[in-house]
């Protein structure tokens, strides 16, 4: 394989970039305790203050209750509440014992009503029981790399052994955006499920007020006890970049993640590389006086940092064609590197407009 260096202007990311940022904290004062601004491609952290430490993260527990039951649940399956799930203090959508439901419903009365009586009844449909699903929620965790994290509910009810950090929390939110549903449902202002022992339903409402107030608001959860504070985790997205914020213990939250979502727009960039077939290469045919051109069939981008220089592209395809390969075909890859690190990644295909 031949590889040949150029430079292009950026890249379509595939893999984690570790972007190294100087320390912003006198550009983003918080209120916040703990807190993190996140962009969940690249894993780049833009800032944080003491994002690190374990602590309580009240309801915000139920992102990661979400992930697992997205996970191992089936959405469509009807749920009769037990008595084990009535009852639950704190927020409520009141549940009934022996109704029915299904576990996609309860999902939005956890998510947008941040409803304790739906993450138990969800927990012991999932999990067996509450330990189980706790066991469950643990070993996501674990997959996902988490070292400061343990869970012992469902709900995010006060626990001493049930705590995160910042940056777990913004890394538990990435895993749970990459279903779609989820995503759907925490940027859904209002809902409403069968209210199933009466004729009528229950209205949710989001309590996450920056779907409201923050242009680009997509989720995701916010959450409070007495002993854990104020908590949130939120996330924007503007022209295809992502950022995730997490505060815990935050007095003014909103305002917090307001500044940090602000901060993040304005240092970095959906940047686009190369439009539809603007990387091109020729590569001769073995036994004929002819060539075929080898392009990428999509445009490029990459998440960098507005002032990052551009990034050196690199193409690893055959010295030449064979005359049996038909158009369309892939033959090679494109790939981008930025501080010493591949960022991006695209296929090279043969071009159906060549002879």
């Amino acid at each position: 394989m031949r590889k040949l260096t150029f430079l292009l202007l950026s890249a379509v990311l595939v893999c984690r970039l570790l972007i190294p940022f100087p320390s912003l904290a006198e550009e983003c004062a918080v209120s916040a305790r703990h807190a993190i601004l996140y962009e969940p491609v690249t894993g780049a952290v833009l800032f944080e203050k003491d994002a690190h430490s374990p602590a309580p993260m009240a309801s915000t527990t139920k992102i990661m209750t979400a992930l697992v039951a997205l996970k191992h649940g089936n959405l469509e399956d009807v749920l009769v509440i037990p008595r084990e799930a009535c009852g639950i203090e704190g927020s409520s959508v009141y549940l009934e014992e022996g109704e029915r439901l299904t576990l996609g419903e309860l999902l939005y009365a956890l998510l947008l009503q941040s409803a304790n009586d739906a993450a138990t009844a969800i927990a012991l449909h999932v999990g067996g029981s509450i330990d189980g699903f706790a066991a469950l929620m643990n070993e996501e965790a674990d997959s996902l790399g988490l070292e400061h994290t343990h869970f012992t509910n469902p709900h995010g009810l006060d626990d001493p052994l049930h705590y995160t950090t910042a940056y777990d929390l913004a890394r538990i939110t990435a895993a749970a955006m990459e279903y779609p549903l989820f995503c759907d449902m925490v940027k859904t202002v209002k809902h409403t499920i069968p209210h199933a022992t009466s004729d009528g339903v229950r209205l949710l409402v989001n309590h996450n007020k920056l779907l409201r107030m923050y242009d680009g608001a997509t989720g995701v959860k916010t959450g409070f006890t007495k002993k854990c504070g104020r908590c949130l985790v939120g996330a924007a997205e503007r022209d295809g970049l992502t950022f995730i914020t997490v505060t815990l213990n935050a007095p003014s939250d909103w305002s917090d993640h307001t500044r940090m979502l602000d901060l993040g727009f304005s240092l970095m960039e959906n940047r686009l590389l190369a439009a539809v077939g603007e990387v091109r290469y020729a590569l001769p045919v073995l036994g004929k006086e002819a060539t075929r051109f080898c392009v990428n069939c999509e445009p490029i981008y990459a998440i960098l940092p507005k002032d990052a220089p551009a990034p050196s592209m690199t193409l690893d395809l055959p010295h030449y064609l064979t005359p049996n390969q038909k158009k369309g075909a892939s033959v090679g890859e494109v790939h981008f590197t930025y501080q010493g690190k591949v960022v991006a990644s695209a296929p090279l295909l043969i071009d159906k407009n060549t002879p």
